[in-house]
């Protein structure tokens, strides 16, 4: 049967028209007077690859392609993912015992090798070279090796005797550990490597604010677009961007200043222009929620004001059951809050996987003036990594 179309009042769809989804609409015409006032006022815009700044005097924007000039990301990322990696062969073995996952297993642990004897101090300090990471290079190659070594150890062992394969003993053995002659567990592993990332992304990003100054009581911030997996880094907790304007803010911008936009228009790369074209709509954008959210405060005065729920005021301890949200960390060695915000990540389809200790990371930076060697890296600062081959060692 054909579709049967839908009635609609042209009277009462005026009525709709006329305060809102019009160009020339109330709500409209109430976003253009918003935008006008705060036309001169600074305006960031942060996509998953790049930072723009719109000072707000017409000139060009200044923009900072901040990921894709990320050293090391891949690599260390390679580390961080073997935990997965490997806790995903022990559930497809528990599945489907006969299935692939004894290929995929040989594939990785053919990875590890590679990866392994391409590993050095020489290369994080001379090729991969990230700033932030300065003197701690033969520290990230010892951590790298060894968690190379530790999952070679499990693969083979598990292709040996596929029964030693379960998650029970991929908890035990390998993530909390640690097991026999192996001083560190890999959660400490993912969590250097995690922060390593984060500490990279919030230390730049941090100097490139501070250079321009940005007057952030007056700023308008949206955070554009998608950032990592469909649905995640779709609130301001678990956008670790987000967390890293926040801490260069310092305190100085309200929190009403700041949206989440993932559907919002994204610009790509360090090209002025094409930011630039979009900055009205980015503009009228920001006006548009910011007078909402000050229309809702005028119309029910003196009933409960929305406020959201901040990352610090979360804990956790031995006893706690669950988190809404990534628990705040009290110290480097809080480990039990540190690997319940790996849980936290993995289970929460908001989270971005790599943003598990980015807004840690940025308010040790802030408090250290931004100084990456002032701040200790759980995980890697003080661990017992073993110098177990020559070549990690310079020359």
């Amino acid at each position: 049967m054909p579709a049967t179309a839908v009635f609609e009042s042209v009277e009462l769809t005026e009525l709709f028209t006329t305060y809102t989804a019009a160009q020339d609409s109330i709500g409209t015409h109430l976003a253009e007077t918003v935008a006008g006032q705060a036309a001169h006022d600074p305006l960031l815009v942060a996509t998953g690859t790049d930072l723009a700044l719109f000072a707000g005097d017409g000139s060009a924007p200044a923009v900072e392609p901040y990921r894709l000039s990320t050293r090391g990301f891949k690599e260390l990322a390679a580390v961080s993912h073997l935990g997965p990696a490997v806790a995903t062969l022990a559930r497809m073995r528990e599945v489907e015992p006969a299935g692939i996952w004894r290929a995929d297993a040989q594939r990785l642990l053919a990875a590890c090798k590679a990866g392994r004897a391409a590993n050095s101090a020489r290369l994080w300090r001379d090729k991969i070279a990230v700033g932030a990471f300065a003197g701690r290079e033969q520290d990230i190659a010892r951590m790298v090796d060894y968690g190379c070594r530790l999952t070679e150890r499990l693969l083979e062992r598990a292709l040996d005797d596929p029964s030693t394969l379960t998650m029970a003993a991929v908890r035990r053995d390998y993530l909390a550990g640690p097991a026999g002659d192996l001083p560190v567990s890999f959660n400490r592993v993912m969590i250097a490597t995690f922060f390593l990332t984060g500490m990279d992304i919030a230390h730049r990003l941090i100097a490139w604010c501070d250079e321009r100054d940005v007057a952030w009581e007056r700023a308008m911030v949206i955070i554009a677009g998608r950032a990592g997996r469909p649905t995640a880094g779709v609130t301001e907790e678990s956008h670790s961007v987000a967390g890293i304007v926040r801490a260069a803010a310092r305190g100085r911008m309200a929190r009403d200043r700041l949206f989440i936009a993932p559907h919002a228009p994204v610009f790509h790369g360090a090209n002025g222009p094409a930011a630039g074209s979009l900055e009205l709509q980015y503009r009228r954008l920001w006006a548009s929620l910011r007078a909402t959210s000050d229309l809702g405060a005028r119309m029910f005065d003196g009933y409960p004001r929305f406020e959201p729920r901040l990352p610090e005021h979360v804990t956790v301890g031995a006893g706690s059951a669950s988190v809404p949200e990534k628990p705040a960390v009290g110290h480097p060695d809080d480990w039990f809050t540190l690997t319940t915000r790996l849980r936290v990540v993995m289970e929460d389809p908001r989270q971005l996987l790599s943003g598990a200790v980015t807004d840690y990371a940025s308010a040790e930076l802030i408090r250290n003036g931004n100084d990456p060697s002032a701040i200790t890296v759980p995980g890697l600062d003080g661990e017992p990594y073993p110098h177990v081959s020559r070549e990690l060692h310079d020359d």
